[in-house]
C-alpha cells in the first residue's frame, strides 16, 4: 500500500449509515447516540445530501466531488477537509471549523457560513517511522500529497512551507452567506460571489483576481491588503464606443453581415462589458472583434458567432446552447459553466477550400456542458476540461490532451 494511502481510510455504506445513525441519535439527546467521527475517512464522490452532519468530525476528511445539498454542518468540524469539486449548494456551515479546507471548484450556491472559520490551517499526522507529514491537497483531482519531515523537531520553528490556505479558486458561491466569516488570506480566484452577503467579513490579504463580486456590499467587508485586480463588478447601465451607444453598434454590424458588407460595420468590441445588454440569444454577430470582452452569465443561446475574435472572453456561466461558433478564436477564453449543448464547434469552411479551425487553446471549459456539442478538428490544447460534460460530443479530429 502506498504512502498516501494511508493518510485517510474507507467506511462501507453499512458503517456509514450506522454512523449517521448514531449520530442523529446524538443530536437528539437519545440513547446510544454517538457523535460521528469521520476523521480521514475517504467520502469522495459520496451521496450525502440532506445528511444532518452538525458537531460532526470531518477533521482531514476526503469529500472530493461528493453531493452534500441541503447537507447541515453547521458547527461541524472540517479542519484541512478535501471538499474540491463537491456539490455544496444550500449547505449550513454556520460556525463550522474549516481552516485549512480545500474548496477549489466547489459548488457553494446559497450555502450559510455565517460565523464559520475558513483562516489558513495545516493538518500534521505523527508516524513513528517517518516523524510528523503534512497533509496538503494537490491540485489534481483526486490525489493527495503531504511533506515529508522525518525526524524533524518542530519545537519553537517557524516552519515556511506553504500552510494549507481557504482555496475557493473558481467557487460559485452566489447568494452565500458569509457575514462574519474569517477568509484570511484566501484564495478566491475567479469566484463567483453574485449576490453574496459578506457583512464584516474578513477578507484581509485574501486573493480575490477575476472574482464576480456583482450586487455585493463590500463597504463594511475588511479587504485589507487583499488583491481585487481584474474583479468583476456590476455592468454599466450603458456602453458606448466611439460615442455610439453598444446596442446601435451590434445593429450596425448585423446589417453588415446581412448585406454581405455592402452596408454596416464589423463590431469591433474589445474589452467592452455586454451585460448591459441582457442577452444576445439569435443575434447574427459573425466575425465581430470582441477580444477579452465580458459576457458572464449571459444569454447567447443561438447566437450567430463564426468567426468571432472572443480571444481572453470572459464567457463564465454563459448559455451558448446551440451556438454557431464555428472558427471561432477562443484562446484562453474562460467558459466555466457555460451552456454550451448543441453547440457548433466545428471548421468553418470558407472560399478555396479552406476552413478556419473554432480555437480553445489555453480556455478554462471547466463544468461546462458541452453534451451534444459539434467540436469536430476543434483545439483544444492546453485547455482545462475538468468536469466537463462530454456526452455524445463530435470530438473526430479534435485536439486533445487528457
Amino acid at each position: 500500500m502506498s504512502a498516501a494511502r494511508n493518510l485517510t481510510h474507507s467506511l462501507e455504506n453499512a458503517g456509514l449509515k450506522q454512523t449517521l445513525e448514531a449520530h442523529a441519535r446524538f443530536l437528539a439527546r437519545r440513547p446510544g447516540g454517538k457523535r460521528a467521527n469521520l476523521s480521514r475517512v475517504d467520502l469522495s464522490n459520496a451521496m450525502l445530501e440532506g445528511a444532518n452532519l452538525a458537531e460532526a468530525e470531518l477533521t482531514g476528511a476526503c469529500l472530493n466531488g461528493a453531493s452534500l445539498l441541503g447537507a447541515n454542518l453547521s458547527r461541524a468540524v472540517l479542519f484541512g477537509a478535501d471538499l474540491r469539486d463537491a456539490d455544496l449548494r444550500e449547505v449550513d456551515f454556520s460556525r463550522a471549523d474549516m481552516r485549512g479546507v480545500c474548496l477549489r471548484g466547489a459548488n457553494l450556491s446559497r450555502a450559510n457560513l455565517m460565523g464559520a472559520d475558513l483562516r489558513e490551517g495545516r493538518i500534521a499526522l505523527q508516524d513513528a517511522a517517518k516523524g510528523f507529514r503534512i497533509l496538503t491537497h494537490d491540485r489534481k483531482p483526486g490525489d493527495l500529497n503531504y511533506v515529508v519531515m522525518a525526524g524533524a523537531a518542530l519545537d519553537g520553528a517557524h516552519v515556511s512551507d506553504e500552510s494549507r490556505l481557504a482555496d475557493l479558486t473558481d467557487a460559485v458561491m452566489t447568494g452565500a452567506q458569509l457575514g462574519g466569516a474569517r477568509l484570511v488570506k484566501a484564495i478566491m480566484d475567479g469566484a463567483d460571489l453574485t449576490g453574496a452577503e459578506v457583512f464584516q467579513t474578513d477578507l484581509s490579504g485574501a486573493s480575490l483576481k477575476r472574482a464576480v463580486l456583482t450586487g455585493v456590499d463590500v463597504r463594511e467587508a475588511n479587504l485589507d491588503k487583499a488583491d481585487l485586480s481584474e474583479v468583476l463588478r456590476a455592468p454599466p447601465p450603458i456602453v458606448y464606443i466611439d460615442d455610439v451607444p453598444l446596442g446601435d453598434v451590434l445593429a450596425d454590424h448585423e446589417r453588415f453581415c446581412a448585406t454581405d458588407g455592402a452596408d454596416g460595420t464589423v463590431a469591433k468590441c474589445s474589452r467592452v462589458d455586454f451585460r448591459c445588454l441582457r442577452q444576445l440569444r439569435r443575434r447574427v454577430l459573425t466575425g465581430m472583434q470582441a477580444q477579452q470582452a465580458v459576457f458572464f452569465g449571459m444569454d447567447l443561446e443561438g447566437a450567430e458567432l463564426q468567426g468571432c475574435d472572443l480571444t481572453g472572453a470572459d464567457l463564465r456561466a454563459a448559455n451558448l446552447r446551440g451556438a454557431d461558433l464555428r472558427g471561432a478564436k477562443l484562446l484562453d477564453a474562460r467558459l466555466d459553466r457555460a451552456d454550451l449543448r448543441g453547440a457548433n464547434l466545428g471548421p468553418l469552411i470558407i472560399t478555396g477550400g479552406r476552413q478556419l479551425r473554432t480555437n480553445l487553446t489555453r480556455a478554462v471549459l471547466r463544468q461546462a456542458d458541452l453534451r451534444d456539442a459539434k467540436a469536430a478538428r476543434a483545439r483544444f490544447l492546453e485547455a482545462d476540461l475538468t468536469g466537463a460534460k462530454l456526452d455524445g460530443a463530435d470530438l473526430a479530429g479534435a485536439e486533445l490532451e487528457f
